[in-house]
């Protein structure tokens, strides 16, 4: 998995596998696009207003948990 964001045009893509066939991308709204493959298989999903999604709280940190372990890590995203 791989997260990239893009302060300069306020997008980020969570990429879930690369891309190995042509992918149909569906609109959920206007800030939410998910690229799915044929067979159902979602490649990413495409975050159109980013700093509002990934920095909701006001923070410039994400912060990924693993549940199973009880672990959490931030990371600091550029502004």
């Amino acid at each position: 998995m791989k997260l990239t964001y893009d302060p300069r045009y306020n997008v980020a893509y969570l990429r879930f596998h690369e891309k190995t066939a042509e992918v149909e991308t569906i609109q959920v709204s206007q800030e939410l696009n998910v690229d799915v493959a044929p067979d159902g298989t979602v490649y990413g999903i495409e975050l159109l207003n980013a700093n509002a999604q990934l920095l909701g709280g006001g923070q410039n940190v994400l912060t990924i948990v693993n549940e199973a372990l009880g672990k959490r890590s931030t990371v600091k995203l550029p502004m």
